[in-house]
């Protein structure tokens, strides 16, 4: 089998109106309209392995990815570095170059269809037959909050993760959650850093803790800030997280005490190293996200289901943001938890007529 040729799309997929941020808080969401990249790895057999790139990644960065893949056999690639014969230094980093993350995934898409196998089953096996899975919403009143946690109720959600800043009325937003859900209903309080001062945090989760709905906070501070992190752990009752996506800002934030549990990224392989290394040091996490579209939040099921350690409810949340997720089956989302897929390679299939809605360029690269 080789990679004959590889298709990139260009897709913009807007979100749905009201479903992410109050007007009164963010006038327009905005990072919808970045561009992604969804890439189809074509061989010269009826098989073909999908991709999905972040927001905002560079088109130039795509198509050098795609030449190093050009011609290869996807079966002779080594998974945990598929540009690594490409590689004339044997002291270099294995696991990055050009939309690494984006051309892994559909390595693993299509070496799964070959041996008849999910993507988890490369990762070295699922540890559980489904994934938690949490709601999501962005900057929103606290009257907006509630209806969006009714309508998590209604999709059999137990929890939510919202994004919120210090200006904003935390109590009464937690307390609108609070008295529509119980407490019972958890909270991930998500500020990207936008409580600013260990102080001002320490005086909100006191607040907050009173409302008694807080699963844990997470960068409440920015992350370069150890000493209000220490102050912060030290001080309040909540469990405090940190979005990182490294070994190194893991091992940091463990060595400083300054953390009960983690928000870890990195690729299909990466995240299996971060949870692992999270793991060694005793902490539990979940798998955050970037309101991704379908084919990366099916990539992320399979990175989850394969981490003994990710027992948090993970981040798979593009499929309620966005107007579509260009996958022809939807993430099915069943009492709080996502299904381990079981389908050979990712298991999802684009979906072309909706491609076709949200496409802004397409281009093939070929051998």
């Amino acid at each position: 089998m080789k990679i004959t040729s590889i298709d990139i799309w260009t897709v913009v997929v807007p979100t749905i109106p009201g479903r992410v941020h109050s007007p009164e808080w963010e006038a327009e969401t905005g990072w919808d309209q970045v561009p992604k990249h969804i890439v189809r790895l074509n061989t010269d057999c009826e098989l073909a392995g999908l991709g999905e790139t972040g927001r905002g990644m560079p088109i130039e960065d795509v198509r050098a990815g795609a030449g190093q893949l050009l011609g290869k056999d996807p079966e002779a690639l080594a998974l945990q570095d598929i540009y690594g014969s490409c590689r004339s230094d044997e002291t270099a980093a294995v696991g990055v170059g050009p939309a690494y993350d984006t051309f892994e995934m559909a390595v693993f898409d299509l070496v799964g269809k070959a041996r008849q196998v999910p993507v988890h089953a490369l990762l070295g096996g699922a540890v559980r037959d489904r994934v938690k899975a949490d709601y999501w919403m962005g900057h929103q009143t606290p009257e907006d909050g509630k209806r969006a946690v009714e309508r998590a109720l209604a999709h059999g959600f137990k929890g939510v993760k919202i994004k919120c800043k210090i200006e904003e009325p935390m109590v009464e937003r937690l307390e609108a959650m609070r008295d529509v859900a119980g407490v019972d209903f958890k909270v991930t309080v998500d500020p990207n850093e936008r409580f600013h001062t260990a102080e001002q945090t320490i005086a909100l989760a006191q607040q907050l803790a009173a409302v008694g709905n807080v699963e844990v906070f997470e960068d409440p501070i920015p992350k370069s800030d150890l000493e209000g992190y220490i102050k912060i752990h030290e001080e309040i009752e909540l469990p405090v997280a940190m979005h990182v996506g490294s070994g190194p800002q893991i091992i940091r934030a463990v060595k400083a005490e300054v953390v009960d549990c983690f928000n870890l990224g990195g690729s299909l392989v990466g995240f299996q190293k971060n949870a692992a290394t999270a793991l060694a040091a005793g902490f539990s996490c979940w798998h955050g996200s970037g309101n991704d579209l379908g084919i990366v939040d099916t990539s992320y099921v399979h990175a989850a289901a394969a981490a003994p350690n990710c027992t948090m409810a993970s981040d798979f949340v593009g499929s309620w943001t966005r107007e579509d997720d260009l996958i022809v089956e939807p993430i099915p989302f069943i009492d709080g938890y996502v299904p381990t897929p079981e389908k050979p390679g990712l298991g999802c299939e684009l979906d072309q007529e909706a491609l076709g809605r949200y496409t802004l360029g397409h281009e093939t690269a070929s051998a």
